[in-house]
């Protein structure tokens, strides 16, 4: 809904009645994930997208009889379906769509909308199931407030939770479910060491829609026309810098050591992997791996620490440009955060796409 949200925002300011459509359960090979949103104003005129075009048309006409009789509605589209053909959805998954008239007055989407514009971090909770008085119900959470009405126990608690995991997904409050859509800022990928491998590094990460730092203590090196995909570039010792950053950084955060020097990469190992952060990984040889794990043992990390170290860093792709190696390094994190297996989709059988780690 982020990339619609100053269109919905202008139609409800205005007084404008629309449909709001919003995948909340896919499973399977569905071609979009929870989150992904179609509006339909009163006129016809639609935004945004929830399938990538295979369900777009009786999604569509869904919001068109939702602005009709003012209901919202659950529809289930699969290809197990009768009619999963027809609409188009033969991609072997499967997709829930919650279709919500907004006809007047709607704190709790107002709310989340006007954050959405200001680039504040909210979570918009709906009820997609259970007790009818509740079905449509509607809150938004930020860091600091409330809006809507959701007469549930925990219920702001629990989705500002969700919020700061920067979470979306299904929420089971009593006997309701709810459907809570997280926006927060893009993750953050810390790249250090600013060599030839760190800018194609900086590249993709960027490409993947993190925020991307470099580091680099060496200021020859750490310059802006080195790496102009990153977000910003910092002349710190490493260590130094993950210090004054470990308060900001959350289960999302990657961090790519690629120093390949002892004198950087151990101080900042030894923090770095006691942090919560969703992926540490580091360059190097074996050898150069074997000799860090004895140097952070007698630094005092536990064995469940050094388990966390991806070295050497990326996927066995046969890599050997910076290009490809930032290729087989993100290809690495892409299947640790989303819990795949490494493996050509060839060799394996299920879901294609994956729930992904909590």
């Amino acid at each position: 809904m982020q990339d619609i949200a100053a269109q919905l925002h202008a139609w409800h300011a205005a007084r404008r009645p629309f449909a709001l459509a919003t995948v909340v359960r896919a499973s399977g090979s569905a071609p979009r994930e929870p989150g992904a949103a179609l509006a339909v104003d009163a006129d016809g005129e639609a935004v945004g997208s929830i399938s990538g075009g295979c369900v777009e048309g009786a999604v569509y006409a869904l919001c068109e009889e939702a602005l009709a009789s003012g209901v919202p509605v659950l529809e289930h589209f699969g290809y197990s379906d009768e009619d999963a053909f027809a609409v188009g959805l033969t991609c072997g998954g499967s997709l829930d769509v919650l279709v919500q008239p907004v006809l007047g007055p709607a704190p709790g989407l107002d709310a989340a909308l006007a954050a959405l514009v200001s680039g504040t971090p909210v979570a918009l909770a709906r009820v997609i199931d259970g007790p009818s008085a509740l079905l449509g119900g509607t809150l938004a959470v930020t860091a600091g407030t409330a809006h809507g009405s959701l007469p549930l126990p925990h219920a702001v608690g629990e989705v500002r939770a969700m919020l700061a995991a920067g979470r979306t997904g299904l929420l089971r409050l009593g006997d309701a479910t709810l459907f809570v859509d997280s926006h927060v800022p893009p993750p953050r990928m810390l790249v250090f060491g600013a060599i030839d491998f760190a800018a194609a590094v900086a590249r993709v990460g960027a490409f993947l829609g993190y925020r991307v730092t470099v580091c680099d203590a060496r200021p020859v090196f750490a310059t802006r026309r080195r790496f102009p995909d990153a977000d910003e570039v910092v002349v710190d010792w490493p260590h130094r810098y993950l210090d004054s950053q470990a308060g900001q950084l959350d289960a999302r955060t990657v961090l790519c050591v690629l120093t390949h020097d002892a004198r950087f990469d151990l101080p900042l190992l030894e923090r770095a992997l006691r942090l919560p952060v969703a992926y540490v990984g580091a360059m190097g040889s074996r050898r150069t791996h074997h000799d860090r794990l004895a140097h952070l043992r007698e630094a005092g990390l536990t064995p469940a620490e050094l388990s966390r170290l991806h070295s050497p860093i990326g996927l066995d792709l046969g890599a050997r440009t910076p290009e490809e190696t930032a290729v087989a390094i993100a290809a690495e994190i892409i299947a640790h955060t989303h819990g795949g297996t490494h493996l050509p989709l060839t060799t394996t059988e299920g879901p294609i796409h994956h729930a992904g780690r909590p």
